[in-house]
């Protein structure tokens, strides 16, 4: 969200717009929606609930990107290049990548 306006910004909604397609193409993949279940704690009433959280849909992105056979196929699906997952996650709470220098 803008500072002076309160709303998000194009890249945050793009950002969460990609999310809620990964999140759509997961809940669809029996073998990874369930990994993701595992490793994230959630039920599947939280995937409908949480949907519209950015912060969980960071956990989405997260979860794709630490699974490069999920992230590839996911890509493939949307039509879209792997890295704009991470630039996606770039734009969602907690991803920022730091700056070591």
């Amino acid at each position: 969200m803008t500072e002076s306006t309160g709303r998000s910004s194009g890249a945050e909604v793009a950002a969460e717009t990609l999310a809620l397609q990964a999140l759509a193409w997961l809940a669809a993949q029996e073998e990874p929606a369930q990994r993701f279940l595992a490793a994230s704690g959630a039920g599947i009433d939280d995937l409908r609930s949480r949907a519209g959280d950015p912060e969980f849909l960071g956990f989405v992105l997260d979860f794709l990107l630490s699974e490069e056979e999920s992230l590839l196929a996911f890509a493939e699906s949307a039509r879209c290049a792997p890295e704009s997952v991470m630039r996606a996650r770039a734009g969602l709470p907690g991803g920022a990548v730091p700056n070591w220098t």
